[in-house]
């Protein structure tokens, strides 16, 4: 991790380096993807693990709600873009993961929940968590569109996933902290184009 090895302002550096290394159009696919499954009323999953499970749950969270002005909560009418984050059934994980498994946890609440033209968003920093991987080979094989968002060298997952967006970069932290970063803008974008 560089903050071992770096002060406070050269790490900040950094961060901002990673940030204006990032392709753009990585993260425009990704706005493109999620607004297509709203105009086409289907879900978006998102899934990870650890600070990538923490940043599934927190675009989920910002996807649902930031994408509606306040005057639009209380309109019955207005579509709502369709999305969650299986990061966050603690009970439905730890029963698949106790019974059947970690690697299942994500996989199979898809099997319940998904349909063909769907969206799987998977975060993993490192691009090789078996639960994130086959979620998404389950997602390719049933007719999601799948889009990974990774780290390091990528990983599996980015050689796995229809779609990427890609920090190149071998700091956990720091790539966690650019996904989220676009996530947001994502989630800026989507409001822009579904309430405004």
């Amino acid at each position: 991790m560089l903050g071992v090895k770096l002060d406070v302002a050269p790490f900040m550096d950094k961060v901002c380096e990673e940030l204006r290394k990032l392709d753009v159009t990585q993260v425009r696919a990704l706005a493109d993807a999620i607004f297509e499954c709203y105009e086409k009323r289907q879900t978006v999953f998102i899934i990870g693990n650890g600070g990538s499970g923490s940043n599934a749950s927190h675009f989920c969270e910002d996807l649902g709600k930031g994408s509606l002005r306040r005057e639009d909560f209380d309109n019955d009418n207005k579509k709502r873009l369709r999305v969650l984050s299986l990061t966050d059934n603690t009970p439905y994980i730890l029963a698949w993961g106790n019974d059947e498994g970690f690697e299942r946890v994500f996989l199979e609440q898809l099997k319940n929940l998904a349909n063909p033209g769907d969206l799987l968003v998977a975060i993993s920093g490192s691009g090789n968590s078996p639960n994130i991987l086959r979620a998404v080979e389950w997602a390719n094989k049933n007719g999601l569109k799948t889009f990974g968002c990774t780290g390091f060298g990528g990983g599996k997952l980015k050689g796995l996933a229809q779609h990427n967006l890609h920090v190149a970069l071998d700091d956990m932290g720091i790539v966690e902290s650019v996904h989220l970063t676009a996530f947001h803008w994502v989630v800026d974008n989507m409001l822009k184009r579904i309430s405004y």
